[in-house]
């Protein structure tokens, strides 16, 4: 798999901090993310945080994510690893690229079963943070569904089924840009998105009426309610 030289993100090497240190609080949910610069877009468990937070639910989050990983480049480096083995987690969040491809599908699945392993062992629950494909490969959609969900369902796992919001709010207006300017990485209204499906998925309630600004990001609230209306029908048709 692709490996990176460098970290690309800011904050420090290694760990990326979005939230406060782990509570032992039993209301805090407490989530670990694996995976990329997909992840850390936009800082998107910094938005599921504050999307929790606007009805009084405390979601805890830390990232260990480096540019352009796999789950394979995670377990080798062992980060990740390390950082499940502490302890205290609610939910751990595994993500790759969009894992189409035959090939990346077969290494999604097998290093999803390693990783759930180790989250089995610490009591917490494995979900996986379905992506999408780039702007020029639209047409493998269907391709990062399927990867994803059988991923999910080989273990037992929550599904986080953002592609499937993408398609969902396109559905309602073609026009919404959900890519960012490199025509992969999710522009603010797709972080947006993305945040409100995992936060379903993480506390049980529905994104409906959710704020329309969080951190930086401002959403008309016309648009608001259509990207939250499309959560819901991705998570209704897919979450589990």
């Amino acid at each position: 798999m692709v490996r990176a030289a460098a970290l690309i993100f800011t904050a420090t090497l290694g760990f990326h901090a979005v939230a406060p240190a782990i509570s032992h609080t039993p209301n805090v949910i407490r989530v670990l993310y694996i995976g990329n610069s997909l992840t850390v877009a936009h800082d998107i468990p910094a938005l599921v945080g504050s999307l929790g937070a606007s009805r009084g639910q405390e979601i805890s989050s830390r990232v260990v994510a480096f540019g352009n990983y796999s789950l394979e480049d995670h377990w080798n480096r062992g980060d990740a690893s390390r950082a499940i083995a502490e302890g205290g987690w609610s939910i751990v969040v595994l993500q790759q690229g969009p894992s189409a491809l035959p090939e990346s599908q077969v290494l999604l699945r097998a290093y999803t079963r390693r990783f759930d392993q180790q989250i089995g062992r610490i009591g917490a629950r494995t979900a996986l943070y379905m992506v999408w494909p780039s702007a020029d490969r639209r047409t493998d959609f269907d391709g990062v569904i399927r990867s994803y969900a059988a991923a999910a369902r080989e273990v037992g796992g929550l599904l986080l089924p953002v592609g499937e919001a993408w398609r969902a709010a396109w559905q309602r207006d073609r026009r919404l840009e959900l890519y960012g300017a490199d025509g992969f990485h999710p522009s603010p209204l797709g972080a947006y998105l993305a945040a409100l499906v995992i936060y379903e998925q993480f506390s049980g309630r529905s994104p409906i009426g959710l704020p329309s600004t969080i951190e930086r990001i401002v959403v008309p609230p016309s648009r608001a309610a259509l990207l939250q209306e499309a959560a819901a029908e991705a998570n209704a048709r897919l979450g589990h």
